[in-house]
């Protein structure tokens, strides 16, 4: 199979859309929690201090975001199986859990998404 000019331009004019909506996609992801809580304590407080934790959950949102896009499951949970269900209740536990040990927000994203993972690699 040959790949045209015409078919390499189609495909360049509707990756474009796409890639913008990423973009505004992430910078929403980091700013709106950004500009509402900051708003928000100004009017309780008359204070501008932001938690620390405001500050690492844009990254670690996208994190998330692109550890579980990474994992090979999109045809196991179209068809809203048991197995999904149990890969998200796992996950969701394994993120917990190593979140009250560290109290961090990094380490609990990379175990939930490899328990997701993990439960979704183990046949049914």
């Amino acid at each position: 199979m040959e790949t045209t000019v015409i078919q390499t331009v189609t495909i360049q004019q509707t990756l474009w859309p796409a890639l913008l909506l990423i973009a505004a996609g992430t910078f929403a992801m980091r700013a709106v929690p950004f500009i509402w809580v900051h708003k928000h304590l100004a009017k309780q407080d008359g204070s501008s201090a932001l938690p620390p934790w405001l500050g690492i959950l844009g990254s670690c949102t996208t994190a998330a975001l692109c550890g579980i896009s990474m994992v090979p499951g999109d045809q196991v949970l179209s068809d809203h199986s048991l197995t999904a269900w149990l890969a998200t209740g796992l996950g969701i536990l394994a993120t917990l859990l190593v979140w009250r040990k560290t109290r961090s927000m990094g380490l609990p994203i990379l175990a939930g998404v490899m328990a997701f993972g993990i439960a979704l690699m183990i046949p049914a």
